[in-house]
């Protein structure tokens, strides 16, 4: 039997993953340096490598699964497409109005990030249609036609429309549409109505222009990609991790680049889904540590915790996340990320306070940490944690990638320890402590600001360094229970091969429940789910394949923000409101702590629809078979686990010595990755091949 298989490419900002499964659970994996100038090469360059180590050509390969940051990095770099605004007169500043909000109360220096759309590439028209879809002042294809063709002689490379009260009358903009098309067919094009028909002028605004201002970027690169893939002999199907956790194809991803623009860290926490469902773990938060950033996220009851809008250019959050109004609003769903700036290669430094601090600032790949040995001067985390015994001093990678300990310690020495009139062991341990403080506030921010409490969670960890802080920062937040999946270190790639094709549909319906016609509502939801239908049947899923899942914003009656619950199949009569209402109240306190009263009406504000394509057998079969053989036996090593402990003469074992239980201290090292049990703690392998660490 021919055996096929799937690929999932994850690139980080230090490495790229590749892993390839088969039909038969065959599991190649392949861990390779990021190359930041051309990422598309990059990608058919480590297939070509995987196939040159396993005999694989580009026929064996039926699709591709890609997690791109492609998107993302043209806004934070400011270069995405020259665009142009099309909006209703008196409206042409939303951009730069925008909600008021400011990141840093008490800072006066703060500045608003620059508008994707400077002020003279925004056109307005002369036109009024009110809240409820009626029109007030008529477009007049003239006004229309001149705002066109201002914005073509600025030479403008993508138009966004976005009208005041479109989503509840598009005649206007559909009238805009049209003279576009007419004049500049070619033109990529975003339309309000059609990319986010929700209330909210400033983020259905500035979504609409994120989307324009990065479609021809997004288009360049998968045509790259695409051509690239051929030119190999890789004729597989290309699909795109969204933001929400979902796939979608190359097509649909260059039409609606807004939604794959946070793709990058979404695999590690569908993977993670997976996975603790088939352990029956109803409760997780996952942990991802790699060598520029540290992501959380939770999952509860085997769904993944979504928010509605995130901000893109923000900066990494290192504190509370309630405080928003940075970077650039974009109202999609996306799996709900907090991000601190701790990776491996975060640099250690003291401050001017004389404080010791790690991050943001990182080494990246290149040159890296110190002992990397590729011309990196400054301390960093990984650094410390060779000097600490935890990383093996000799090699990272299976052997790939030397390391250089001396030139690390004498460095850290010099720079940190000295400095601080410490050993190199006791600053190394303080950095060490340092950055997984930094972390855990990110586990808060998606617990404790969520209304969770942590203790009651597993936490899942990943990543290349995921797995060597968690138990210790597992300790810290009271957290019993500590799970490290298979290929650890490249796990974003391999949760990609967990994903559904999804496509999310949305639209406002301002109701109040109980007065509510429920027959009006409920075509509305058919309505979405006939859009639904249709978009997986032109990608083939069909019948039992197509999965559709409602939900609904709703919030008190003169509250300004939604909390989203799942509306169970079933027509929408007195029963189903009744049931929305209970579930909202029951949200409300969980995330706020209180709820109104049982006469306090509920609001309607948005219904939702997820449509997911569901793969015949489940994405990923039952038993997995990873070809990389298991590293070879290692002597023990003394590690430092600080004052209460000091030096411990520490065992380096392998997964599979775990079989039955072992108690710390322990080092498990794998290709990928490497695994810190310290004195206490006790770990062992169970039938799904994960490490469980149970916490003291």
């Amino acid at each position: 039997m021919t055996v096929s298989f799937r690929a999932g490419v994850d690139i980080g900002g230090t490495f790229t993953d590749i892993v390839l499964l088969g039909s038969d659970g065959t599991i190649h994996t392949k861990k390779i340096s990021s190359s930041v100038g051309n990422y598309a090469q990059a990608i058919v360059d480590g297939l070509g490598e995987v196939f040159t180590e396993t005999g694989l050509s580009g026929a064996a390969i039926d699709e591709i699964r890609h997690g791109t940051t492609v998107a993302s990095n043209a806004i934070l770099e400011h270069k995405g497409a020259r665009v142009g605004l099309i909006t209703t007169k008196g409206f042409r500043d939303v951009l730069e109005i925008r909600t008021l909000r400011m990141p840093k109360l008490y800072d006066i220096g703060w500045t608003k990030p620059p508008p994707l759309v400077e002020r003279y590439l925004r056109q307005v028209v002369d036109e009024r249609v009110d809240h409820r879809g009626h029109i007030e002042r008529g477009l007049d294809r003239a006004d229309a036609e001149r705002a066109v063709d201002a914005l073509l002689a600025e030479k403008v490379e993508a138009i966004a429309i976005c009208l005041l009260n479109s989503f509840t009358n598009p005649a206007h903009e559909a009238l805009l549409k049209e003279v576009v098309a007419a004049k500049a067919p070619q033109l990529p094009l975003s339309v309000s109505v059609e990319v986010l028909p929700e209330i909210k002028e400033y983020e259905r605004t500035s979504t609409t222009v994120i989307n324009a201002y990065v479609m021809p970027i997004v288009a360049t690169y998968l045509r790259a990609l695409r051509k690239g893939l051929d030119d190999g002999g890789i004729a597989a199907q290309l699909l795109l991790m969204q933001s929400n956790g979902g796939l979608t194809t190359d097509a649909a991803a260059a039409e609606r680049p807004m939604n794959i623009i946070e793709s990058g860290p979404a695999g590690g926490v569908v993977g993670a889904q997976a996975l603790a469902r088939a352990k029956g773990l109803d409760k997780i938060i996952t942990f991802d540590m790699g060598g520029t950033t540290a992501k959380a996220s939770m999952v509860e009851h085997g769904e993944v915790a979504r928010a509605q809008e995130y901000a893109v250019g923000a900066g990494i959050m290192i504190g509370s996340r309630l405080l928003t109004g940075a970077g650039y609003t974009l109202k999609v769903p996306a799996i709900d990320l907090a991000e601190v700036g701790a990776g491996g290669g975060s640099h250690v430094w003291i401050d001017a306070g004389g404080a010791l601090q790690a991050g943001p600032e990182s080494a990246g790949a290149f040159p890296g940490p110190v002992c990397y040995d590729k011309g990196g001067e400054e301390p960093t985390i990984t650094d410390a944690n060779v000097l600490l015994g935890y990383i093996n001093p000799d090699h990272l990678v299976g052997g790939a990638l030397k390391l250089n300990a001396a030139k690390a310690r004498a460095v850290f020495e010099d720079k940190v320890a000295k400095p601080l009139g410490m050993s190199v062991e006791r600053a190394a341990y303080g950095a060490h402590l340092i950055v997984a403080s930094n972390m855990i506030r990110a586990i808060k921010a998606v617990s404790t600001e969520r209304g969770r409490d942590p203790r009651d969670f597993s936490l899942f960890a990943f990543g290349g360094n995921g797995p060597l802080f968690a138990a210790g920062m597992a300790a810290s937040l009271g957290i019993g229970r500590v799970v490290v999946p298979p290929s650890a270190g490249l796990f974003s790639s391999f949760g990609l091969l967990y994903a559904d094709v999804e496509h999310h549909y949305a639209r406002t319906f301002r109701r109040l429940l109980r007065q509510a016609d429920l027959g009006e509502i409920d075509a509305a939801w058919a309505a979405l789910a006939g859009q639904a239908t249709a978009q997986l049947a032109a990608e083939g899923f069909t019948g039992a394949s197509a999965r559709l899942r409602r939900s609904a914003a709703l919030h008190y009656k003169g509250q300004s923000y939604e909390l989203v619950v799942p509306v169970p199949d079933g027509p929408i009569d007195a029963a189903m409101v009744k049931h929305l209402e209970t579930a909202f109240a029951d949200e409300h306190e969980r995330t706020y702590g209180h709820r109104a009263g049982p006469d306090e009406p509920v609001e309607l504000v948005s219904i939702q629809l997820v449509g997911s394509g569901l793969r015949d057998g489940g994405a990923v079969p039952a038993q997995a078979r990873p070809s990389r053989q298991a590293p070879p036996a290692q002597p023990a090593r003394r590690a430092w686990f600080g004052d209460a402990h000091g030096w411990m003469e520490t065992p380096v074992v392998g997964r599979a010595d775990l079989d039955g239980g072992r108690d710390g201290p322990l080092i498990v090292e794998e290709y990928d990755s490497t695994c810190v049990v310290p004195p206490g703690c006790r770990a062992e392998r169970d039938a799904a091949g994960n490490i469980v660490i149970t916490i003291a």
